[in-house]
């Protein structure tokens, strides 16, 4: 087991439903794989709801909320995706500042195919080289952010992915920004 992330604890954002489950949980183990501690943030206590696409999954339960966390309390920050989860985070201005906060310290973030929704709303993408899901290409561009179609993006403590599918190559460069 690698210890990359050892001494580390990593924020994982989400709101109380709608997230992409695969696109929490692989990212989360290969947190825990490189002995970093990964937390769950969410809008209110108790558990969230993860989805396989349309379909209920697993249940979560929440660390803690944004009203009572601050990003000078991790070392990182993961915004997993799914439609639903980042259009939920975008209208939560407790959330929105949350995220807000890695960027104002410096600190990295990794977000995965509708997640940068929430990166437009915290009004951070301006500049940066990103991908996301498809469908947000016009949103990011409208925002400032100049769109690739890869399966995974590197900009300076940004990482941004597409989709499920490209999971092992986010994870990889998550990792490697979040070890420094």
């Amino acid at each position: 087991m690698s210890s990359v992330l050892e001494g580390k604890t990593i924020a994982f954002a989400v709101a109380g439903e709608g997230i992409e489950e695969i696109e929490l949980t692989e990212p989360w183990l290969a947190v825990e794989e490189a002995a970093g501690r990964p937390r769950l943030i969410s809008i209110e206590p108790g558990t969230v709801q993860a989805f396989d696409h349309l379909d209920k999954a697993d249940t979560f339960d929440v660390d803690a909320t944004f009203g009572a966390s601050s990003a000078a309390d991790y070392d990182g920050l993961v915004l997993p995706g799914g439609v639903a989860n980042p259009d939920a985070l975008r209208a939560h201005d407790d959330a929105v500042k949350f995220v807000k906060g890695f960027f104002d310290a410096g600190k990295p973030v990794a977000a995965i195919c509708h997640a940068p929704w929430t990166l437009i709303e915290a009004g951070v993408v301006r500049g940066r080289r990103m991908t996301s899901w498809p469908s947000l290409r016009t949103d990011l561009e409208n925002a400032g952010a100049t769109w690739v179609d890869e399966e995974v993006v590197t900009d300076g403590n940004l990482v941004t992915s597409r989709k499920p599918g490209d999971l092992p190559a986010f994870t990889s460069a998550l990792l490697e920004v979040f070890a420094g």
